[in-house]
């Protein structure tokens, strides 16, 4: 039966808590035990579930969270997998392979203070702002609290070794070669993942700072910014490593640094990895050649170099929105094998379309395997452009912005796909509004340094005037 909660206290501040993806703010001000154990019921109700999977990661804060929303759930009636300390693929794994909607308690690359919720249906299908979480948010909003007749019961699984065997399924494991590895968990749940994962592997592999630990002690765990790479960078080149790993909090999300210490960008990831699934895809089909190409997606900001490699290696390239939920549901619409973020977010369709930042590593090692040459060779042909880097500017209106900017360099084919992508042929850019910010976000492209320098610089001055 459904009822109202007695003490319902101001929930005013929702908004700023139910984001487009997620459920995230800062432990205990904005995000505490009450309001998860009311979303946990919410969340059975919407859902109409019997059974839920509950992960967490190392945070403080997240045990007591996920406890409180078990408490909610339960009380729902629905049954309770707890899969306890995991990264975020591990939730969405659980929910693909237990067939059950899912929630991770985490707030990913975020702070200490930070916590939250990921929250999927079965099959690891995204809920976010327009597939549920706002019916979510009303039901708690409006206090109604669900209380079935007979309480779920709780059960412990963990899906470690599960998830392990899956992940290797992507790649020939007995066609590795041999290699030395160093990973930066930055304290986060890659520190429980990737040992397990290169376990029986032939690699010789490196942890920096493994120890779960959700006050992140060494550096934030926050791999897009360069500074957090600087101990791995340095890592990789003493070690003398062919690798180097570097994941973020909740370890959904992992950026490479080659033998040589540099860094590669999210689209360069994307393109390898795509390259390496439409071989195999290729060498395993059987088709013929007037058959549908695989489609692989990739978000509007990766680099051009991207869909030039798809089309390259016998793919479709189709571009997306940014986002988890609009690339998992384009994913579902288009069969793709395959789709890639320059946020370092990689999905595989054999993953119930989820990303995975360790798969994607494995298919890397498997392409380096192939090649039998340095990533700092591999990468050459896939690096064509030079880029930005996603620039952050705060401004009053971005909406107003976008539409000044657009005005301002008309002479560029424009679309508004997502923000407002302008595209002059030698040079591209893209310059998107946070959707919890007063931020507009620029992404740029050219042909060379010297002429993404210059262009960067013209943008930039344009949308501070």
């Amino acid at each position: 039966m459904s009822a109202r909660m007695t003490d319902l206290t101001d929930l005013s501040d929702l908004d700023a808590l139910f984001k487009a993806y997620d459920v995230r703010g800062t432990y205990p001000d904005q995000i505490d035990e009450d309001l998860a154990r009311r979303v946990g019921n919410a969340f059975v109700a919407f859902t109409g579930a019997g059974a839920i999977a509950v992960g967490h990661d190392m945070r403080p804060s997240s045990e007591p969270l996920s406890a409180a929303f078990i408490d909610g759930a339960t009380l729902a009636g629905a049954d309770i997998t707890t899969i306890g300390l995991a990264s975020t693929d591990m939730v969405y794994f659980a929910s693909g392979y237990l067939d059950v909607p899912a929630v991770m308690f985490t707030a990913s690359h975020n702070p200490a203070q930070y916590n939250g919720m990921k929250l999927c249906r079965e099959g690891a299908a995204p809920i976010g702002q327009d597939t549920g979480l706002a019916e979510i948010k009303g039901r708690v909003a409006e206090g109604l609290i669900e209380r079935a007749p007979t309480a779920g019961r709780v059960t412990d699984r963990p899906l470690l070794d599960e998830f392990t065997e899956h992940v290797h399924s992507f790649v020939d494991i007995d066609a590795l070669s041999p290699m030395t590895i160093v990973a930066d968990a930055a304290n986060g749940m890659g520190g429980l993942v990737a040992p397990k994962i290169f376990e029986k592997l032939p690699v010789e592999l490196t942890m920096l700072y493994p120890e779960l630990d959700g006050t992140f002690p060494n550096h934030p765990a926050d791999p897009i910014n360069p500074e957090n790479l600087v101990d791995l960078q340095r890592e990789v080149e003493k070690r003398s490593a062919d690798i180097g790993l570097a994941f973020d909090g909740d370890a959904d999300r992992v950026f490479l640094v080659d033998d040589r210490g540099e860094p590669l960008s999210g689209s360069l990831t994307t393109s390898i990895v795509a390259a390496g699934i439409l071989d195999r895809v290729a060498s395993g089909s059987g088709v013929s050649d007037d058959a549908p190409r695989p489609v692989v997606l990739h978000n509007l900001i990766c680099s051009k170099a991207v869909p030039e490699v798809i089309a390259e290696h016998g793919g479709e390239p189709v571009r997306t929105r940014v986002g988890h939920s609009f690339i998992k549901a384009v994913m579902a619409d288009t069969g793709a094998v395959f789709g890639g973020e320059h946020s370092g977010h990689y999905y595989f369709a054999d993953n119930w379309r989820a990303d995975s930042g360790i798969i994607a590593t494995m298919v890397v090692l498997e392409q380096l395997s192939r090649a039998r040459i340095p990533l700092s060779e591999l990468r050459e042909p896939f690096e064509r452009y030079a880029d930005s880097g996603e620039i952050n500017t705060e401004v009053a209106d971005p909406a107003a912005v976008i539409d000044r900017i657009e005005k301002t360099f008309s002479d560029g084919t424009a679309d508004r796909l997502d923000g407002l992508t302008l595209d002059f042929g030698d040079w591209w850019f893209n310059l998107r509004p946070s959707n919890t910010e007063p931020l507009l976000r620029l992404n740029l492209e050219a042909a060379t340094p010297g002429e993404c320098e210059r262009r960067t610089a013209e943008v930039l001055a344009a949308i501070r005037d």
